[in-house]
């Protein structure tokens, strides 16, 4: 049964306080139903406790919880994806055990929740209701008996998963990534939201991309107001459509059939108005986003080949490094920093340099042991290869 009630929240509250161990926590959302990322189920399971199934609409806040379990260690599944609606409601967890991250420390090929745990725990885990609109009152009873088998393994599973990680010497690694991900400000904002519509790329000139913008912005304002998916009212291909149609009257725009979804016709003065406004506004976008994006490693052999040696030579090594690891090379060291450490390298160029640099951006102590060493040797070479190609030609 879900707890709705502050006095099944008082009662739950004193069993899970007075058991012991890590607690095991999952929480389920509407996304792609409604606009807000907000938990609409919170699962909750610690060992001589039981299973709680939360109602965080009609309770409210938890940071009482969170308070009288500050100092255990909370397990979760892909902690990156619950954290910001748990923060939401006054869950903030100060220790981490995250079962997806430990599985890719592990170089599990596959780390979705019911993979690893039929690979560790041979249990079958049905995922028929993952996608469903989790917002619906009252949940159906197999949906409840879904969400919580899911967060009943965590406590079995997070065990299999330290075994495993001390035995490969992955325990530390695994402490600094966790704790990394807690320190994560996971809500940053991009500065232009509106330029990840999918297929804006194909929209040029800055009048297409002005109309793009507005229409973004409207839907995303009504999406908001009214707590929807953007994409439930207005498609992006629509959007993108009638961007790169740009209709000059209301007629226009409605006769447009790429314009489709629930609100296309029932909203469609405020979309008109949109429209209107990206046309007649003088404030038109580039066409490429602001910002220090880096160019796509495709065009660095022309804009940069300094940079493209170096990069090339260093993923090179590192990926030698995470295969005799055993982690996906993506762990070892994310591309967008090895990618600003080739585009722009330290001057004078030294080993040290290369780890303060690496710190700088944010990798993690292991990391910056396990690839500065060798980040540095590719640039060395390739900067002589470079020499070597200018002497040859003279």
């Amino acid at each position: 049964m879900v707890i709705d009630t502050e006095d099944g929240y008082r009662a739950a509250l004193e069993r899970i306080v007075a058991a012991t161990g890590p607690v095991a926590i999952d929480a389920e959302r509407a996304s792609g139903f409604k606009y807000s990322q907000r938990a609409y189920l919170i699962q909750l399971y610690r060992r001589d406790a039981g299973t709680f199934l939360f109602d965080p609409p009609a309770i409210g806040d938890f940071s009482e919880l969170n308070r009288l379990l500050a100092g255990e260690e909370w397990v979760l599944h892909a902690a990156t994806q619950d954290l910001p609606c748990l923060r939401e409601v006054g869950i903030d967890p100060q220790r981490l055990f995250d079962t997806e991250l430990a599985a890719r420390l592990l170089g599990m090929p596959r780390v979705g929740l019911a993979t690893v745990v039929e690979q560790l725990l041979g249990i079958h885990l049905k995922k028929e209701h993952s996608a469903a609109d989790w917002s619906t009152r009252p949940l159906p009873q197999p949906w409840l008996e879904y969400a919580a088998l899911d967060v009943e393994l965590l406590l079995d599973l997070r065990d299999e998963l330290e075994k495993l990680l001390t035995e490969q010497r992955k325990r530390g690694i695994a402490d600094q990534e966790f704790a990394s991900t807690l320190a994560r400000d996971l809500r940053t904002q991009r500065a232009e939201p509106w330029r990840r519509l999918s297929g804006v790329h194909a929209v040029r000139s800055p009048r297409n991309l002005a109309v793009a913008r507005s229409l973004w912005t409207a839907r995303d304002e009504y999406a908001r107001e009214i707590d929807i998916a953007p994409g439930r009212l207005v498609p992006d291909a629509s959007i993108v459509a009638v961007a790169r149609a740009l209709p000059k009257t209301r007629q226009e725009l409605a006769a447009l059939k790429e314009f489709s979804g629930r609100a296309s016709r029932s909203q469609l003065d405020r979309w008109w108005e949109a429209v209107q406004a990206g046309l007649q506004t003088q404030e038109l976008p580039a066409q490429r986003a602001n910002g220090d994006s880096l160019p796509p490693p495709r065009a660095w052999s022309d804009r940069n080949p300094e940079a493209d040696r170096r990069l090339k030579r260093a993923r090179n090594r590192l990926t030698e490094i995470a295969e005799a690891l055993g982690l996906p090379l993506e762990n070892l060291l994310t591309p967008e920093t090895l990618r600003r450490l080739a585009w722009q390298p330290p001057e004078p160029l030294t080993a040290e340099a290369i780890a303060s640099a690496l710190a700088v951006l944010d990798a993690r102590p292991w990391q910056v042991a396990a690839t500065h060493e060798a980040i540095f040797t590719a640039f060395v070479e390739a900067n002589q290869g470079a020499e070597d190609a200018e002497s040859d030609a003279s």
